[in-house]
């Protein structure tokens, strides 16, 4: 809504004389009261003196703002201090002497002489040795090290080769079958008598068994060894348990040392596969423990290795000594199967058994073996156990090898290039006994490769044999007896062990 105003010039009264006098007032130009300074800021505010360069290019305030940058440039480059150096006080040059004191306390690059950490400058409060005297003696250990000696780690240690050699000939008794790899050596090394001599051998202490402590000391200037017998219980550890979602990770948390489960899979994997075992079923690990009264622990070989399974064909396997070899028995007392290889060389056959046409004499004739095409140098094995009945030139086979292998099997190997075998000696299967060769009445680098029943050559692709061994009479009764005693041992710790390793863990409370 709107309302207009009702007061003009033909209305008396009060409203009348309001009019008049406002009319009055407004009469002509009004003067300007404003000071110079609200003057000069109106003025700026109506002028744009910094204008945006960008814009309006070529109108008269893009040139005016121009003009204005080229003038501030100007005055800035006029009223500039210059670039010249701003004077300072030198410092004072350092004599020699403090510059070698400061010098070890500054970071600086070797190759810039520094020698922080090394020695420090001199003071004056310190005065120069004549000569810089020597440590009395100096402790160390070093380490047998893998295919090492004890004169060659004492060597690497500092110990002079005199004092080595007289070490090593007061224990020649007790390392004769050479130090474990990693065995600590503590050594001692006293004064020498002069610079250019190796300090001595004052004192050496390690052990040379897990039974036997050897500490060799410097007594009236020689050299005595004392040893010191450790008590060391061998009693065999056995470890049962339940299998959980893995064998490994069921016996390894029942306190089964590694080397003792990856055993006990190698031979369980002989006689059923692993990846039938499933939860629920039973393992009971028997291992060689040695147990030192210092605390010291080595695990042996296994010894019996047993599987109870909810399902399927449970296994019970000792470990056992026959005629010289050590292999797993059941405990009916049948050994391992051991069968022919399939090739006993790595090579395809390149000729069979049978006549054919010699490649050098150039008439048909009877081939009497299997050809194997190898590499020059390749290794070749013997087929299964034997002993071997012959080695060395045997006509156009040139260097050969015969195996007896019992029960009127025998096999020759011939044209190697090298034998690696000697008469009279037995060999396992799979050992090397020679190496492919070209020797003989030969065209090039092969096996040839002979069986033998009863004195006559057969083709040795037909004969498929397998040598078991069974125990019988006393050797089953030992075999029995040696079954039941590992049966009967208790799991895990004998008692007086458990007693003695919980001793120091008791008084430490």
């Amino acid at each position: 809504m709107f309302q207009a105003s009702q007061i003009h010039a033909h209305q008396g009264g009060a409203s009348a004389s309001l009019w008049l006098t406002d009319s009055l007032r407004h009469a002509g130009p009004m003067a300007d009261r404003r000071g110079w300074r609200e003057k000069l800021r109106d003025w700026a505010e109506d002028v744009e003196l910094v204008p945006d360069l960008g814009q309006r290019v070529g109108s008269f305030t893009w040139f005016r703002g121009l003009a204005t940058c080229f003038g501030l440039c100007a005055a800035a480059l006029y009223l500039s201090p210059g670039f010249h150096a701003l004077p300072g006080e030198p410092q004072p040059v350092m004599t020699p002497k403090q510059f070698d004191e400061v010098r070890s306390q500054m970071i600086t690059p070797l190759a810039m002489g520094a020698d922080s950490g090394r020695r420090m400058g001199p003071t004056d409060a310190v005065q120069p040795l004549r000569e810089t005297p020597e440590r009395p003696q100096i402790e160390l250990r070093a380490q047998i090290g893998g295919s090492d000696s004890l004169g060659r780690a004492l060597a690497r240690a500092g110990v002079s080769g005199g004092d080595a050699a007289t070490v090593t000939s007061l224990v020649a008794g007790d390392t004769s079958a050479g130090l474990k790899p990693g065995t600590p050596l503590d050594i001692v090394l006293g004064r020498r008598a002069s610079r250019d001599m190796p300090r001595p051998l004052d004192k050496l202490a390690f052990r040379a068994r897990l039974d036997l402590g050897i500490e060799i000391k410097r007594v009236g200037g020689v050299l005595q060894v004392q040893r010191t017998a450790i008590h060391v219980d061998d009693t065999p550890l056995r470890i049962q348990g339940v299998v959980g979602e893995s064998l490994y990770r069921s016996a390894r948390a029942a306190g089964a040392p590694p080397k003792a489960i990856q055993s006990f899979l190698r031979v369980v994997a002989q006689q059923v596969d692993l990846g039938s075992i499933s939860a629920g079923d039973r393992y009971d690990i028997i291992t060689e423990y040695h147990r030192a009264d210092t605390g010291d622990v080595e695990v042996g070989d296994l010894l019996f290795a047993g599987l109870r399974r909810a399902n399927g064909r449970s296994v019970d396997m000792l470990k056992w000594t026959s005629d010289g070899h050590s292999q797993w028995f059941e405990a009916s007392g049948v050994g391992e199967r051991r069968g022919v290889l399939s090739s006993p060389v790595a090579g395809r056959m390149s000729s069979g058994f049978g006549m054919r046409r010699h490649p050098i004499l150039g008439y048909t004739r009877m081939h009497a073996g299997v050809d194997f095409a190898a590499p020059y140098g390749s290794p070749i094995y013997a087929v299964t156990d034997g002993v071997v009945s012959y080695a060395g030139r045997h006509g156009g086979h040139g260097n050969y090898v015969r195996l007896d292998h019992g029960h009127g099997l025998a096999t020759g190997y011939a044209h190697m290039s090298r034998i690696a075998a000697s008469p009279g000696q037995r060999v396992r299967q799979g050992q090397v006994i020679g190496y492919v060769g070209s020797t003989g009445l030969s065209t090039g680098p092969h096996l040839h490769y002979e069986l033998y029943r009863s004195g006559r050559v057969v083709n040795p692709l037909s004969v498929r044999f397998t040598t078991t061994s069974q125990l019988a009479g006393r050797e089953l009764a030992a075999f029995r007896a040696r079954l039941g005693q590992l049966k009967s041992l208790r799991v895990g710790l004998p008692v007086q062990m458990a007693q003695k390793s919980a001793t120091p863990a008791a008084s430490g409370k």
